[in-house]
């Protein structure tokens, strides 16, 4: 008979099983009954009945062993270095963007994918993913690359025009992420 430390070992373990996902090009999903835990806690989308990931989610909980990836072809895991570079064969920016979601996660946000051409994240605060819709955009910066402020001023515009706080991420050099809230100027 197990004593209680040794059932808290067998739950722990239990618990350290990663969810086993699927790679399809570059759409990532979960079809196991833990998709319904996933996207309660904001992450994918439900489609088909199953739950599609977005790449900086799939990124993201591959580096936190939430989900073990594998390719359906091969039979194999993927590792996080080759995820990523598949990710990037499709969009040059899937690190930066994946930098901006990992840390908006390490700070209890939860973060879903934005909408519209400038938008890379709609936030919610922190407890309110699931009470109403999101009161950020991330509008997401690599430090030494231009931005025009004609692109800032119409994606501020856009922003204020569905009631929303436009957030600047601006990621250096290094990997750090500086926000900044931008607020409307008139200039009269």
């Amino acid at each position: 008979m197990l004593g209680k430390q040794e059932l808290d070992a067998e739950k722990s373990k239990e618990a350290l099983v990663p969810i086993c996902a699927v790679l399809s090009d570059t759409v990532v999903t979960v079809s196991s009954i833990d998709k319904e835990e996933l996207s309660a806690k904001g992450y994918g989308k439900i489609e088909n009945n199953k739950l599609e990931l977005t790449s900086c989610e799939a990124l993201y909980l591959l580096s936190k062993t939430v989900i073990d990836i594998k390719d359906p072809k091969s039979k194999q895991k993927i590792s996080f270095e080759d995820l990523l570079k598949r990710f990037q064969a499709v969009d040059k920016d899937a690190w930066v963007r994946y930098l901006i979601y990992r840390d908006l996660r390490s700070r209890g946000y939860v973060a879903r994918e934005g909408f519209g051409k400038d938008i890379d994240f709609r936030l919610y605060e922190r407890g309110d993913y699931g009470k109403g819709t999101a009161k950020h955009l991330i509008f997401g910066i690599q430090e030494g690359q231009p931005v025009t402020l004609e692109k800032l001023a119409r994606t501020q515009r856009y922003t204020q025009n569905l009631k929303k706080n436009l957030v600047l991420a601006v990621i250096n050099r290094r990997g750090e992420i500086v926000y900044y809230s931008l607020s409307e100027l008139n200039l009269k």
